[in-house]
């Protein structure tokens, strides 16, 4: 892979344009585009982050406020950098938000000198981004008052009252015509189902079987809505845009601190969720009961593909090339949090400081904390609090899945068959930060894996290896390749990362720098990582 130079971001606000020719950053006060082949600046702004005159009357009044409290004024030129950044669906635009301001500041590519700026007022603004359409911008305010949909067409401003969660309670269908709120009236849960080419008319009004809702998951195909409780019940619920409920499921019995994490497969056909007891349980959309439970093992068992990075692998290879995960023959002692309470401190990363962070992980030590499925369906991946370091890769073939030329009706009519089965698994020294597939079609078996060190690792089942004369048909461990590249860099650690959208590159973030990783492509034809 190819790596670019080391550049300054702010709160991990760095994007490629939908077509991957841009690449929008945001420095502190300032939005700068940049040209993906060559990393020339393009267009850059600085974005007006001072209050709207509601903010500075609220702020004016505290003004009189004791010498200790005005201290806090000289970190007031970090209180106006932006929070939010992101791009339209066509390109064309760019916003930049504030939140301690309360402003969002739009921009035109195409034309540097033209701009919008929206003021939230005096109920604040906790987020603020694009809708589907590329001419809307959402804002949602605080303390759960309203979100404001503000057209770029009109100039007119629609209002909803009552929003649950800013960040979690809302889904657009994947045609974008139809918005879902979960909204909160009289103590109780409802959901607003609006038509978003209408601007935002009511279609549909009714309450929800929750009691206090956790979040909130459209399906892709936009017929199912997977609704799910707080933490004190581990209840999920299957509601249609409709206001019909479906269906419900909770385990018996109930494992306590309610559902972590839900996924629904590409298909809309299955839906996978887990909670803190590290077990995956995956509903099928007939009768939404599950078809199969996933759990944590600790015992690997023969028949799995087992990767381990090698070890001391940045200090021999100076952070630069690259260089295969060890392969080792299972069984094999699934390493937990639990197990290794009682040994020794190890010594620490070659690519980490010695400031590096503890894994996200959940409320407690151990449950799920991410489900992902590929954008093929047949790979499921799982991570978990109790095992940091270890990535799970589930194959989930289904009909559809393995035969191209089959139905989804007649996968439908079969759910039983689909049995997933644990196929990799790959393990770190350090605890694992990010994990992400590869979002293009054509890519679907690529994984990329950060763990905050000097490095990025990347995993894919498309390998192909040229046989010699007289070999024997690969087998199924040939078929997929694990890497660990170094990034050729002195003080870099990758926290996260995030796939271009045409899967070709990724963006690399550390807490305050950036970097672009790109495949190397031969000529003629498209190599793999």
């Amino acid at each position: 892979m190819d790596f670019t130079e080391i550049y300054k971001q702010t709160a991990s606000l760095v994007a490629f344009s939908p077509g991957t020719h841009f690449l929008l950053t945001a420095v502190q006060d300032r939005l700068i585009v940049r040209r993906s082949d060559s990393f020339q600046i393009a267009r850059t702004w600085l974005v007006d982050t001072s209050p709207s005159p509601t903010s500075a009357a609220l702020t004016s009044s505290s003004s009189a406020a004791p010498s200790s409290l005005r201290a806090k004024s000289e970190d007031s030129s970090s209180n106006a950098w932006i929070t939010h950044a992101g791009w339209s669906c066509d390109s064309e635009y760019v916003l930049g938000a504030s939140t301690k301001t309360g402003v969002v500041s739009v921009f035109k590519l195409r034309d540097e000198s033209w701009s919008v700026r929206i003021e939230a007022g005096s109920e604040g603004l906790v987020k603020a981004e694009w809708a589907p359409d590329g001419r809307t911008v959402l804002c949602f305010s605080e303390w759960g008052l309203r979100v404001t949909m503000w057209s770029l067409v009109t100039g007119a401003a629609t209002h909803i009252q009552y929003p649950i969660h800013p960040d979690r309670g809302y889904a657009f269908r994947q045609d974008a015509r139809y918005f879902a709120l979960a909204e909160r009236h009289k103590s109780k849960d409802t959901l607003g189902v609006y038509d978003a080419q209408e601007a935002y008319r009511l279609v549909r009004h009714f309450p929800l079987p929750t009691n206090s809702l956790a979040s909130m998951s459209l399906s892709p195909t936009g017929n199912y809505l997977a609704l799910w409780e707080g933490p004190l019940e581990y209840k999920l619920y299957i509601v249609s845009l409709a206001g019909s409920v479906l269906g419900s499921f909770s385990p018996d019995p109930d494992p306590g601190f309610g559902i972590r994490v839900v996924s629904w497969h590409p298909s809309g056909m299955f839906l996978a969720l887990a909670g803190s007891d590290d077990r995956v349980h995956i509903l099928e959309s007939l009768t939404w009961n599950p078809i199969a439970t996933l759990e944590l093992p600790n015992r690997i068992s023969a028949g799995v593909h087992v990767w381990r990075e090698p070890t001391d692998w940045l200090e021999a290879t100076n952070g630069r090339g690259f260089i295969s995960y060890e392969r080792i023959q299972p069984p094999f002692t699934l390493p937990t949090t639990a197990s290794q309470v009682r040994s020794k401190p190890s010594r620490p990363h070659p690519g980490m400081r010695s400031t590096a962070t503890a894994p996200s992980s959940s409320r407690t030590g151990t449950g799920t904390i991410q489900l992902a499925f590929n954008t093929s369906g047949n790979l499921l991946l799982i991570r978990s609090a109790a095992a940091p370091t270890v990535v799970l890769l589930y194959d989930f073939s289904t009909p559809s899945s393995s035969n191209p030329n089959s139905t989804s009706a007649a996968s439908q009519q079969d759910p039983e068959i689909v049995a997933p089965r644990l196929r990799t698994v790959l393990l770190h020294p350090q605890p694992v930060t990010s994990a992400r597939w590869n979002p293009d079609p054509s890519r679907a078996g690529r994984l990329a894996v950060a763990c905050g060190s000097q490095s990025v690792y990347l995993w894919s089942d498309e390998w192909v290896s040229e046989p010699d004369a007289g070999s024997v048909q690969p087998e199924e461990s040939d078929t997929e390749v694990a890497e660990c590249v170094g990034v050729p860099a002195q003080k870099f650690e990758t926290r996260d990362l995030r796939w271009a959208p045409d899967g070709k590159g990724m963006i690399l973030l550390d807490r305050e720098t950036f970097c672009c990783a790109f495949e190397v492509e031969d000529e003629g034809q498209d190599s793999g990582l």
